[in-house]
């Protein structure tokens, strides 16, 4: 096989590029040919991987939203999203793919511009949020998704759950592996901080001050690594705020105490607490935290969904 896929991730934090790297590389395992897009903080992992990405006008809603106000919206975010839409049709064009797979909404508009078939890969519902905004723009977003999308493939580590959006086709958490350099013996806790978390070096002193080895993701002594998921195997325990590592733990086996931070990351977290999923327990704040890691939940046990994703991508007609 050699059909030619493009896989594109959303611009905001780390996560979304891991997540849609790890599709991508199961893509290639599977005999398709993939180009990326993406830009923001998640790039350099994508290009630590060896790929290079398209980079399109970035957007941060969260950032402006959560950490600015509706102005910094309507001046920031909002316009740069007409111009990323334009960005990737005219990626999309010059690619010619038999389909894309996506967890950005302006990717699957400029797919829907171009007459690209295209597939989303998001776990995001309209349910986390508080905001009666943010709430109603997510609903819409699935809506759209679920009309136009070949398929719209919903990574969870929770069974199914009144929040998720009526429709999706569930499939396994997804996380990104490498064989490549290896993780040391001695990681300890590992704390991995999400781009919108904040007192994580508070946390990790704690930590340590508690007794506990701990191994702080993006610390002065931390170097880049193609994936995360050897680290989360090799842990004793996770401490995290984003979605993306939890499918990580959720895929190692790991225990791992949830710290929310955004809207989004609360959200993921009621249902965590709702379902009483094995393997995670949410905290609020950093002694709580230590409390947690001090006597951490049962490991959990989930396969990686990368494989059933390609699968799905690639059993669609061209």
């Amino acid at each position: 096989m050699d059909r030619p896929v493009a896989v594109a991730h959303y611009p905001e934090g780390a996560g979304h590029a891991t997540r849609m790297l790890a599709v991508a590389q199961a893509l290639e395992d599977a005999g398709a040919t993939v180009a990326l897009a993406g830009g923001g903080p998640g790039t350099r992992f994508v290009e630590r991987n060896g790929y290079e990405v398209f980079r399109a006008a970035p957007v941060d809603y969260i950032g402006d939203y959560q950490r600015g106000s509706v102005g910094r919206v309507l001046t920031r975010s909002l316009p740069n999203s007409g111009k990323r839409v334009f960005d990737l049709a005219r990626w999309l064009r010059r690619e010619d793919p038999a389909a894309l797979v996506t967890d950005d909404m302006f990717a699957a508009m400029a797919a829907s511009l171009t007459g690209t078939p295209f597939h989303v890969v998001t776990h995001n519902a309209a349910s986390y949020y508080d905001a009666a905004v943010e709430q109603a723009f997510t609903w819409l977003v699935n809506r759209y998704q679920l009309a136009a999308a070949e398929s719209f493939l919903f990574p969870s580590v929770w069974p199914p759950d009144r929040g998720d959006p009526p429709g999706v086709t569930r499939v396994p958490p997804i996380a990104l592996d490498c064989d490549d350099a290896p993780p040391p013996d001695d990681v300890g806790v590992l704390v991995v901080p999400s781009v919108y978390s904040t007192n994580f070096d508070a946390l990790a002193r704690t930590l340590r001050s508690e007794g506990h080895r701990v191994t702080l993701v993006g610390d002065s002594d931390w170097t880049a690594v193609p994936a995360l998921l050897p680290w989360v195997r090799a842990a004793d325990a996770v401490v995290c705020s984003g979605y993306s590592t939890v499918m990580e733990a959720a895929v190692a086996g790991t225990p791992c105490v949830v710290y929310p931070f955004t809207d989004e990351q609360h959200g993921v977290t009621r249902v965590l607490e709702r379902r009483g999923v094995r393997g995670f327990q949410v905290e609020h704040s950093i002694a709580h935290v230590a409390r947690a890691v001090g006597h951490p939940p049962r490991s959990p046990s989930h396969e990686n969904g990368v494989e059933r994703v390609a699968d799905r991508v690639l059993a669609e007609p061209t």
